[in-house]
């Protein structure tokens, strides 16, 4: 079986049919992991979701490896105790550095996050393809992995952004210092040929409108929410899940690590008002 991280295919193409019974866990290290939750839940309804953010570690881009894997290890035991079925890492720093430990402590499938450098070849026209993401993203053994086979098919241009996912957990989606940031942060990838942004980092879903203004309307950016959506229910299918046509929603609940009341007012803006989020115990 295989247990590996995003799907294939360009990021908001079609839904997965039918849907799926059963719980799943996700976490990200804040709000980001929530536009890959939102895209879980668009593709399988029926499916109870479980979502930690672990805000009072966040941003898992500042931290070092062995320290994400602490925190990762813990939150999965936490959700696998909740009885999911399956985790999924939505983030790319914990993926880069945890999943693969993960996978050797638990039998359970692991779904992790991937650069969308294949979609991402398909649709660029100059063969310039920028990557944004964290420094622990960019610098680890499994992304350089992962970028190796497709070195040769074109121009990969790698930008650390730091600080843009504090930004996105204050809320400042446009502000003027977050256009600030993300100008120079794009601007030389543009200069250097890129035509195609290949989102690194969940949080950066929530930039998209800035980072549209900033790179123009001919600039493809593609987010990965949707290809781990799919990725998913192909693993819980060949897990043996049933998809019915119909009953009612599922269940999502959510906890987090840092204050409850101010991730309650993220929710709002990024899930539905009057969630009521849970304290995570540890």
């Amino acid at each position: 079986m295989s247990r590996g991280s995003t799907g294939k295919g360009d990021p908001e193409s079609s839904a997965v049919p039918g849907s799926c019974r059963g719980r799943v866990g996700v976490f990200d290290s804040g709000i980001g992991g929530i536009s890959v939750l939102r895209a879980i839940h668009a593709c399988l309804p029926r499916l109870d979701l479980l979502y930690v953010a672990d805000t009072a570690h966040a941003p898992y881009g500042c931290l070092r490896g062995a320290a994400i894997r602490q925190r990762a290890r813990r939150i999965t035991e936490f959700l696998f105790q909740q009885g999911a079925e399956a985790v999924v890492l939505a983030c790319n720093s914990a993926t880069a550095s945890a999943v693969q430990t993960l996978r050797r402590m638990y039998s359970q499938p692991l779904v992790g996050m991937e650069p969308a450098i294949k979609p991402a070849l398909r649709r660029t026209r100059t063969g310039g393809i920028g990557v944004l993401a964290t420094e622990v993203t960019l610098e680890s053994e499994r992304f350089h992995r992962l970028l190796q086979p497709w070195r040769a098919q074109a121009e990969l241009l790698l930008q650390p952004c730091p600080d843009l996912v504090r930004e996105v957990e204050l809320g400042n989606w446009d502000g003027a210092r977050t256009r600030r940031l993300l100008e120079a942060y794009v601007h030389p990838l543009l200069a250097a040929g890129a035509d195609t942004l290949v989102l690194g980092c969940t949080h950066y879903h929530f930039l998209k409108p800035a980072l549209s203004r900033i790179a123009g309307p001919e600039t493809v950016i593609l987010d990965p929410s949707y290809p781990v959506a799919r990725q998913l229910a192909r693993v819980l299918a060949l897990e043996g899940a049933s998809y019915p046509e119909g009953g009612p929603s599922g269940v999502v609940r959510f906890w987090t690590s840092g204050d409850p009341l101010f991730f309650r007012k993220q929710l709002d803006r990024v899930w539905a008002p009057d969630t009521r989020p849970e304290k995570l115990p540890f």
